[in-house]
């Protein structure tokens, strides 16, 4: 005889081995739980995305005095003293750029500790006074400040590059931009592959620019020592008291400490940025 099949009942879904029948519902729930998980599981790789922390209090102190000694301190002496018209005054008015600068420097020195996030007074503008004006600031900065400033500080460097091979006259301009040129992208080259060669390449020009400051100083009081001393005999005579020469050596004296703001641009590589950032 003929077993008896029973056939499935279609309200109950008995005596049927198919997975039973799912709503609308249960489906949207399923993908919602999928689709969440995922947002979860992207979380975790974004916080696991952060810069490396290899710049310590060397290279930080590096990375401020190789900045701030640079092109700046060795050509603007000259504008300063004859903008201003006295030594008297041109001591002064480096006096006070340097007052201003240290004052400047405890307020990113607090600024660093409290957000330590890198981009310097964008991230500030930003997480204070909004998007739009970070932006602003950002744009003209990219397109106009930063390029202008590193162009000039490339220029001064490729001038006193090919100066000793030109002795007689002036080198040509087109072997001086090309020179800056080369520095340019050679510097951006070295910071993009790696922070540790860069870190120690800027350790090395300081040492070398602090060398070259300390003759210079050395030489100056030797020279004051054996009686060179006609400069500060009426030191402040002849001084130009208007508001254009001061003004412009104010200008020349602060782009000479122009950098002082550079370590809270990579305030996220410090390894103990509340530490380096104070130091």
């Amino acid at each position: 005889m003929l077993d008896r099949v029973s056939s499935p009942d279609p309200e109950t879904n008995e005596g049927s081995t198919a997975e039973p029948r799912r709503g609308p519902h249960s489906i949207f729930e399923k993908y919602k739980r999928r689709q969440t998980s995922d947002v979860v599981i992207m979380e975790k790789k974004t916080e696991k995305l952060s810069l490396k922390r290899e710049v310590g209090l060397a290279g930080a102190v590096s990375l401020i005095g190789g900045t701030m000694i640079g092109s700046g301190i060795f050509m603007s002496p000259q504008t300063v003293i004859s903008t201003i018209g006295s030594p008297g005054a041109s001591l002064v008015v480096w006096a006070c750029c340097g007052v201003l600068v240290i004052m400047a420097s405890f307020c990113y020195a607090e600024l660093g500790t409290v957000i330590r996030e890198s981009g310097g007074e964008y991230i500030y503008i930003l997480r204070t006074a909004g998007p739009v004006v970070a932006f602003m600031l950002i744009f003209s900065s990219v397109l106009f400040v930063r390029p202008a400033g590193v162009a000039g500080i490339a220029l001064s460097f490729a001038q006193y590059v090919v100066a000793p091979f030109y002795p007689d006259c002036p080198p040509p301009e087109l072997l001086v931009k090309f020179m800056a040129a080369a520095a340019i992208i050679t510097l951006a080259t070295v910071n993009c592959l790696n922070v540790r060669f860069a870190m120690s390449l800027q350790v090395f020009f300081m040492v070398v620019k602090v060398l070259a400051l300390a003759v210079i100083i050395i030489g100056g009081m030797v020279m004051l020592v054996r009686g060179n001393n006609e400069s500060f005999k009426d030191s402040f005579e002849n001084t130009n008291v208007g508001i254009n020469p001061i003004g412009i050596a104010f200008y020349q004296g602060l782009w000479s400490y122009d950098g002082w703001n550079n370590l809270n641009y990579v305030t996220e590589e410090l390894k103990r940025p509340e530490v380096s950032e104070r130091r």
